[in-house]
This record gives structure tokens, sequence and C-alpha cells, in this order.
């Protein structure tokens, strides 16, 4: 929460204040956001390797406390090009950050792991609202009161991994982890992993449309910013309110099951797109992505970390977390050419096509599998 907290203060004003504020050009935002999202990428890399290999606490608060320092010293030097390197640096200290975080949910085992990333995607966006809704009042008294609340997020952050991380795993690892920590190897995803893994980058390259041009989209049909910027926080409060109920209902079903219910949602939301004109129709279509959002999402992370052998359970949070950046960084491009070449409407239709393609890839392997399982026994 404190993380997405600290977070949400920075990234939805930085293409505002290079433009705006320091007069740089919107291709040089775009370009700072990449960077940013790439950084992110490597620090997910960096993040995992460490958790299997290195200390997973000491990881934790450097890579926290490394954020928090990048933060702090933009309340002092935030003109160009020194703002852009140190968003940089908050994006590979963010990326380590959350994979050593969700490495450590795997760990827990009083608990099933689908209801701790369920826990952990509930509390991550408490933060991008908290963050989303005070940023917009914060920014009317100076940038510099924005960064000041972002260091004190990132600070309170860095205490909590310092004072409650330094933590071992509930139980012993298996005899097969244990095999493999002594033989050195290490494993190559399964396919049905990396189907997964695709699929996240997917929905994230999808989810990104939101973020980018379908503001662009909204004010070219007459639809206030303002009312875009609801819609981010009806998102928000939805899933902080039934975030709860929806993962008691869908521990009751397996989790591809789940999964198929939650992304057909999330898909079917940008078929909707295509057709929508008024702003009733936009609200429509968030609550649909929505829900769909609140049930898919957090159990792909689980179910990777379910599939994943104990041994390597930071190495492959790394490649979760690194899917789900690319789809982010690879969005804003990927919307950007559609519309140099398409029309909105095919952007939405092709976004929804590549998410329901990669959903039934993963679902025919997971019941193949579980086909050659039942024959084998």
């Amino acid at each position: 929460m404190l993380n997405n907290s600290g977070a949400s203060f920075l990234w939805p004003l930085t293409t505002i204040y290079l433009h705006n504020y320091l007069h740089e050009s919107l291709t040089l935002s775009g370009l700072v956001l990449l960077g940013m999202s790439l950084m992110m990428i490597v620090g997910d890399s960096v993040g995992g390797y460490l958790f299997d290999h290195w200390k997973p606490y000491q990881t934790g608060v450097l890579s926290a406390a490394l954020a928090t320092l990048a933060v702090i010293a933009l309340i002092f030097w935030h003109g160009w090009p020194i703002y852009g390197i140190l968003l940089l640096v908050i994006g590979f200290g963010d990326g380590v950050n959350m994979t050593i975080l969700n490495s450590l949910a795997t760990w827990v085992k009083s608990t099933s792991t689908r209801h701790v990333f369920n826990m952990l995607y509930v509390s991550m966006n408490i933060g991008v609202v908290i963050g989303t809704l005070i940023v917009g009042y914060a920014i009317k008294f100076g940038i510099t009161v924005v960064f000041i609340i972002a260091a004190v997020c990132y600070a309170a952050l860095t205490i909590v991994v310092a004072l409650h991380f330094n933590v071992t795993p509930e139980v012993s690892t298996t005899p097969k982890a244990t095999h493999r920590e002594m033989d050195g190897k290490r494993s190559r995803p399964t396919v049905l992993i990396v189907l997964i893994l695709v699929l996240l980058l997917a929905i994230n390259l999808a989810y990104s449309q939101w973020e980018s041009v379908i503001s662009v989209h909204m004010t070219n049909l007459g639809i206030p910013v303002l009312n875009y910027s609801l819609l981010w926080t009806l998102n928000g409060l939805i899933i902080v309110a039934l975030q709860p109920l929806v993962t008691r209902w869908s521990e009751k079903f397996k989790i591809e099951n789940v999964i198929v219910v939650g992304i057909t949602l999330f898909a079917i939301s940008f078929f909707m797109l295509i057709f929508a004109r008024a702003y009733w129709m936009f609200v429509i279509t968030m609550i649909v992505l929505t829900f769909g959002e609140m049930i898919g999402h957090p159990a792909l992370p689980a179910w990777i970390a379910v599939k994943a052998p104990a041994s390597e359970a930071g190495r492959y949070q790394g490649f979760a977390n690194m899917a789900i950046a690319f789809g982010r960084a690879l969005g804003p491009l990927f919307g950007g050419f559609m519309l140099d070449y398409a029309t909105f409407p095919v952007l939405f239709m092709s976004v929804g096509v590549v998410q329901m393609i990669a959903l039934v890839a993963v679902y025919w392997r997971a019941h193949s599998e579980r086909v050659a399982r039942l024959k084998k026994n």
C-alpha cells in the first residue's frame, strides 16, 4: 500500500510535469515513462535473483531505501535531466522491492497462496486510490509538496520493511527444492508458466490503453478530463470494497476456472469500448473491467507461485513482474502505432482478441496437463 501510494504521486504527473512545467516534448515524456518501465523490469530480474541467491531481507531494505533516497532528492532537484534520471532510479528500486514482496508472499503457508495474493492486490489498489486522490489536491501547492508527500510514503515503506520483513519461511523447503539448491541448477519455465506470462503481458498491454490513449478518446467525444479521472476513483473504490468478497467466492473454484471468468470479463470490456460514445457507457465498461480485474488478475501470479519450484520463488515472481512491466511499457507504443494507421475501434478490437487468444492457450495447456496427470495415475 505504501509503495503504491508513493508511486501514485509520481507516474500520473510525469507527462504533465515534463510538458507543462519543464516545457519538454511529449515524445520525451513518453521515453521517460518507457525508461522507468524498463528499469522496473531490470529491478524485477535483479530482485528475483537476489531473493533466491542472496538475502531477501537485506535486498528489500536496500531497494526501499534506494527508492526513498531518490524521491527525497526530487524534493531539492527536479529540473531536467536530473528529474528523469531519478525516476529511473525509483523504477529500479520499485522493481526490486515488489519482486521481494511477492516472493515473500510465497513463503506464507498459514493461509492459501491465492488468499495472500488477493490481499496484496487489495492493498496495492488502496495505495493507488490514496495516491491518485491526494495528488490532484497536492499539486495546487506546488510540485515540491507532491514530492515531500511521496517521500514520506517511501520512508514509511523502508521503515516497515526494516522492522518486519526479517523473516524465514513458515515451513522448510521441499526435498525437490533442497535437491535443486544443492546441485545449483535452475529450472526451465514450463510451457504453462510461459503461457501465463504471455497472458500477463497481454492483459497489461491492454490495461495500459486506459492509462494512455483512452483519455484522448474520451476528450475527443466531448467528455471532460475530470470525468475520466473519476472512472479511476470508481475502479479503486470497487476493488477496495468488494475484493474480500470476490476472494472468498473465487477460492471455492479451481484457479484456472477463476482466471477464465476474470480475464474473459476483462477482455469483453475492451469490445464494449468499441461501441462506447456516452459517458454512462464508459462507466458500465469500467465496472465490467474492474470485476474482471478483481477476479482474474491476482490469480495469475498466485498460480505461478503454485507451479514454480519452491527454491526459485523469487526468480519466478520476477518473471511475473517483468511480464507486467513489459505489457505496461509496450502498451502506449502499441496504442500509438495502431492509432497512426487505424482507428480506436480497431485498437480496442485488437487488444481484446489478443487477450482471448492468450487465455485460450493457457486454459488448453492447463487442461492438457491435468488430463496427462490423470492418465499417468
